[in-house]
């Protein structure tokens, strides 16, 4: 079958840094999904994945994680699906990826696709969907029954996981203060939701007095942790709690959050699958749960750029474009056909 891999990890334009390959069709583990792939999604996490190390692999590495496609083989353990099934899913970092012909996927990671979705659509939404749903739910603990009404502060909410982070706090009763800055970007915060934008240019604690508050009782952090971690500090509520799903590059002081007895928590959506948890289930009824909310149109898809045809050129031009910085929503890549 037809995929993009790599051997070395190299700089996106050096020429081995994305390969056309032709390589077997994966066999099916006893919970596996075996699914001819139509559309994907492209994350940050796959340029991190590539990005330039001293390594070497033997066999092609392949990345993706966002798919949608349709289960042509299914291992012998499996029960939630059956041939024939159309699956959205966001994939497990420890496998081979979907960016190929044909992928596999543990049942328990996928979900059927949203009916009322293309594929396009729906390949943008596992990955950001469920670390959203994670970050606002599972690590934050917010329920709308005892939440709604309270403030909670996105960092970067024009991108993939803001965008659909949005759409969730706003369904669970939450008022969106979220950071954007072109113009552009801050028309696509407040489509999605964000009644209040700040301007990450700016002193962010001053737009917030500016606004008529002195804390907001939740945060979520999608970009640049280490950078923005004091700012949250002083921005979080007494007994508020902050989310991150950016690693920190370098060591931070925690007294001011001590302090303030609040939370800091991380969300990393592969946890789950990377350690085989006994909640590794629950990803399946995020998906599930979330495509009944995009059928009923509560939840809208965040695609907003899409390239074509699949091959080693095309995923280069998605892998520059996020390591640009300045996208908004999510990259899909379709035109699978060719490729089998």
């Amino acid at each position: 079958m037809k995929a993009v891999g790599f051997y070395r990890y190299l700089s996106i334009d050096e020429a081995e840094s994305l390969l056309d390959l032709t390589v077997s069709v994966p066999q099916p583990k006893p919970h596996d999904l075996l699914v001819k792939v139509s559309a994907i999604s492209v994350n940050p996490v796959d340029t991190k994945q590539r990005s330039p190390k001293e390594k070497l692999e033997k066999e092609p590495r392949i990345l993706g994680y966002d798919a949608v496609g349709e289960v042509v083989e299914v291992g012998e353990q499996v029960t939630l699906f059956q041939k024939g099934d159309k699956v959205y899913f966001a994939g497990d970092v420890t496998r081979q990826g979907s960016n190929a012909a044909y992928t596999l996927i543990d049942e328990r990671l996928a979900a059927l696709k949203p009916e009322k979705l293309s594929d396009v659509e729906a390949a943008a939404m596992p990955l950001t969907t469920l670390t959203a749903w994670e970050a606002l739910f599972d690590r934050l603990g917010i329920k709308a029954e005892k939440d709604s009404g309270k403030t909670i502060l996105i960092i970067n909410g024009a991108g993939g996981v803001g965008s659909i982070a949005t759409q969730l706090a706003k369904l669970a009763g939450l008022e969106v203060l979220a950071t954007a800055s072109r113009e552009e970007t801050i028309e696509w915060t407040k489509r999605h939701g964000a009644t209040t934008i700040l301007d990450h240019h700016q002193s962010l604690p001053e737009q917030l007095e500016r606004q008529g508050r002195q804390t907001v009782d939740y945060i979520l952090c999608l970009h640049d942790t280490t950078r923005y971690f004091d700012v949250m500090q002083e921005m979080i509520a007494p007994e508020g709690k902050i989310c991150s799903i950016v690693e920190l590059t370098e060591p931070v002081s925690m007294s001011l959050l001590k302090d303030k007895s609040a939370t800091f928590v991380n969300e990393f959506m592969f946890t789950r699958a990377k350690y085989q948890t006994d909640t590794m289930i629950r990803q399946h009824e995020i998906l599930t749960k979330a495509a009944h909310l995009f059928d009923k149109g509560e939840l809208v898809s965040t695609v907003h750029q899409v390239l074509e045809p699949f091959n080693a050129a095309t995923m280069k031009e998605a892998h520059r474009i996020l390591e640009e910085g300045r996208s908004i929503g999510k990259l899909v890549v379709k035109g699978f056909d060719e490729n089998e």
